[in-house]
């Protein structure tokens, strides 16, 4: 299992190993809470991730569930003082809503990222350029520069994982005929598409799809969406995009996000295949340079 998952993926998989270890034992939380002399609140606030673990609190908890094997238990703590670390991504609080940047704690430690979108380019492609015309008129100054800060550095720390995500990428064929930039830099399109040619190309990882103007209508005219997967037994994690302060995230047993996996591979049967997407995105740069 990768360990540079970041302190909100290592914290969701501790609890969930540690719910599952107690309910293997056949425990309450009361019940644990009483064996160890806390109150029953302690052990919620540890279980639903609102108070950080401690070693000694850890240990305390394996010890209980008997945990004996040390490998197992090295592994748990490693997990408990990546959970501690601090993310990257708290430099954008106060800009964002606490929903999108748990959404993106919870991406950069992905192993499977599936998104469809079908006006614009998805935040994990964009260019610089792009991303910045994009915001441009929509917020202040300031938010625009986080904005596109936050998304290059998105890109840069999923790059810069030792074992990076798949990721999967679905666009309507509305979001490479738009010509977003034509007023500032007419090249600005053209190179974001270039951009997503050559990344898909390049990466192993990533496949571009398209989904053309002669499919007609498809599941994904309801709106963009993302689901994450993950190594270690992990659920899926889906976020539906929306206005701003619009958005929600859905996790745990919702049947939504089994809902929108089927989406998803309903809508992978409408796109192009790969290399064919890729055509059509380098023809539509060509086109929109001419």
């Amino acid at each position: 299992m990768s360990n540079d998952q970041g302190p909100i993926v290592q914290s969701a998989l501790l609890r969930s190993e540690l719910v599952r270890l107690r309910k293997d034992k056949g425990l309450t939380q009361e019940q644990v809470a009483g064996r160890l002399e806390w109150s029953p609140s302690k052990l919620i606030r540890v279980e639903g991730g609102k108070n950080a673990i401690t070693r000694t609190d850890l240990q305390a908890l394996l010890s209980v569930y008997d945990v004996t094997s040390e490998a197992r238990q090295e592994r748990l703590q490693a997990l408990a003082r990546g959970a501690r670390e601090p993310a990257w991504w708290n430099a954008y609080k106060g800009e964002f809503g606490e929903s999108f940047l748990n959404f993106v704690g919870y991406a950069a430690g992905a192993a499977y990222i599936r998104h469809f979108h079908g006006t614009v380019v998805p935040g994990l492609l964009q260019t610089e350029e792009y991303a910045q015309v994009l915001s441009t008129g929509m917020v202040s100054n300031q938010q625009q520069a986080f904005g596109v800060r936050l998304r290059m550095q998105r890109q840069q720390e999923l790059a810069a994982r030792e074992n990076p995500p798949r990721q999967s990428y679905i666009l309507d064929e509305a979001v490479i005929r738009r010509h977003v930039g034509i007023k500032a830099d007419p090249a600005i399109m053209p190179a974001q598409l270039r951009h997503i040619a050559d990344t898909a190309d390049r990466d192993e990882l990533l496949s571009v799809r398209v989904i053309p103007f002669s499919g007609g209508a498809h599941l994904g005219i309801h709106g963009p969406f993302s689901i994450l997967e993950f190594e270690g037994g992990l659920s899926n994690v889906l976020y539906l995009e929306g206005r701003p302060g619009a958005d929600a995230m859905i996790t745990g047993d919702d049947p939504r996000i089994a809902d929108y996996l089927d989406n998803f591979e309903l809508l992978l049967e409408e796109a192009l295949p790969a290399d064919e997407s890729v055509a059509m995105i380098r023809q539509a740069a060509e086109d929109l340079m001419a």
